[in-house]
């Protein structure tokens, strides 16, 4: 988020296409193509663009920002973020499967909590390395405080989720949240 509002990171501008001011960018979006789909986007120190998908290229999209007519204009702009506001997003609705559907913005910032109410930790951020969605989680426990956790965002591990009090219930596989070391003393199973 740009600067702690309500903005969401749609994707970054990772260099010039072309000598015609045309930008490469890294898209945040499920569907790269989408992040024209939202209006107009800003980043963080305010400028306004809109923003126009041209075509695929390797490592993102290729798009045309207003404004920006030639290639040094657009490599001025590496490493520039685009928002959206959250509004602009809409509701997230329903994924592939029929199942409820969740911004990964919206998830962030959740409390993780047991399903008998016991807090776990929050949510630092959500992954995916290819084998579904991970929520990123800072234990906030006497025995994991400090540390993070990644807990598998499926509907068996997290059967409730309820974005409006920003809660989310779990109920993680046994031994998740235990530490990986023996404590000092202990002996392992080997």
């Amino acid at each position: 988020m740009a600067d702690g509002s309500d903005d969401v990171l749609l994707g970054a501008v990772s260099g010039a296409h072309g000598v015609r001011g045309d930008v490469r960018l890294k898209t945040f979006t499920q569907d790269p193509a989408a992040i024209g789909d939202y209006g107009p986007v800003h980043t963080e120190d305010g400028r306004v663009f809109t923003l126009k998908v041209t075509k695929p290229v390797k490592g993102g999209m290729a798009a045309k920002l207003d404004g920006v007519t030639d290639r040094d204009q657009a490599e001025a702009l590496k490493g520039t973020r685009l928002y959206v506001s959250r509004e602009a997003l809409g509701k997230a609705g329903a994924d592939d499967d029929g199942d409820e559907a969740y911004f990964h913005a919206d998830l962030v910032g959740c409390i993780l909590v047991s399903e008998h109410n016991e807090e776990i930790g929050r949510v630092t951020a959500v992954h995916d390395f290819g084998a579904g969605d991970l929520l990123d989680v800072l234990r906030s426990d006497a025995d994991g405080a400090g540390r993070s956790v990644l807990v598998p965002f499926t509907r068996a591990v997290c059967p409730e989720v309820d974005i409006a009090v920003r809660r989310i219930v779990c109920v993680p596989p046994v031994g998740l949240l235990e530490d990986a070391e023996p404590e000092e003393g202990e002996m392992s199973d080997d």
